[in-house]
């Protein structure tokens, strides 16, 4: 038995992290294309970055910009905060698990392929004249 659950989960209650955040797990795109993306948009506003990812002609662009769009919409429902005012904070994507197919070759031998997956978080912040 645990000593002192209620003190410890009282203490990760109060630490916890208030920054409005989404996070895409098992995204099907290698997290090396989609931290290509996601440096462009870093620091950014909210409108700014949405622009941003709108018109870059890459794949992973899409599923940043969807969720970039639940980021806002999570700290506009869940923390009653303006999306006007939020920036995009911190923003990184981890490698995911990889799913392993095999593509037969010549010679009756077959070569393995990784389809690489990723995780993408992105956590927003509200703009203060600190953080300008």
């Amino acid at each position: 038995m645990a000593t002192r659950m209620k003190e410890k989960a009282a203490y990760r209650r109060e630490n916890a992290d208030r920054r409005p955040r989404a996070i895409a797990r098992y995204v099907r795109i290698s997290s090396r294309k989609v931290k290509i993306v996601i440096d462009l948009i870093r620091g950014k506003s909210c409108k700014e970055a949405e622009a941003i990812l709108q018109f870059t002609p890459k794949a992973a662009s899409e599923p940043v910009l969807k969720l970039l769009r639940s980021a806002e919409a999570n700290a506009e429902n869940n923390l009653n905060m303006n999306p006007d005012e939020l920036y995009v904070a911190e923003v990184y994507a981890n490698q995911g698990p990889t799913l392993r197919r095999y593509m037969p070759r010549a010679r009756g031998r077959a070569t393995r392929i990784r389809k690489r997956t990723s995780h993408i978080t992105l956590i927003l912040d509200r703009k203060d004249e600190a953080n300008n």
